[in-house]
């Protein structure tokens, strides 16, 4: 199976270390969200979800962790010619804070039916989004992450999003059995 002409197989291989990323942050008691950028086989940043100021906020998300990284490392690569892998749909500010840099693919692994930015109708905007012709690649390895999420979502320690819109439909999700 192709998706251009990135089979399926490489998605899931970085996604695979997306999760890794996931499961640090839960590991620290954060939201289960991690990403990598991807050039040519190559892992170029990474980030996962922190609190680097001690106290919950909503900036320190892995995407934009990733893209502070990519950007100090000075890599010489175009942001266009990254690919992101994150394990939830990008919010809003993710989303937008991708595509004002340049990033033109974005692979995630779950839905974010309460924030994500993907389904923006760049079309209906201006100018300045318009124009812009973005990839999006959804539910690569979703149940992995569901997984995660669902581990966040049922431990008492964690209050953040608790009663949410995200955390019910997370909560209500099957997880299909390994094949």
């Amino acid at each position: 199976m192709k998706n251009g002409d990135v089979t399926l197989r490489e998605h899931e291989r970085w996604m695979r270390l997306a999760l890794a990323e996931a499961g640090a942050a839960l590991a620290l008691g954060e939201f289960p969200v991690g990403c990598v950028l991807v050039h040519g086989g190559e892992v170029l940043a990474s980030g996962k979800r922190t609190h680097s100021s001690g106290r919950v906020n909503e900036m320190d998300h892995a995407e934009m962790l990733a893209l502070r990284g990519f950007l100090d490392a000075e890599t010489g690569v175009a942001p266009q010619e990254l690919t992101v892998y994150a394990t939830m749909e990008p919010c809003l500010m993710c989303f937008s804070t991708l595509i004002l840099n340049g990033i033109r693919k974005i692979v995630y692994a779950y839905e974010d039916v309460m924030g994500g930015g993907t389904n923006l109708p760049l079309t209906a905007l201006s100018p300045l989004y318009a124009t812009m012709e973005i990839e999006v690649v959804p539910a690569v390895l979703r149940q992995e992450s569901l997984a995660l999420f669902q581990q966040f979502f049922r431990d008492p320690d964690n209050p953040y999003w608790k009663d949410s819109l995200l955390a019910d439909y997370t909560l209500k999700q099957s997880i299909a059995p390994s094949l």
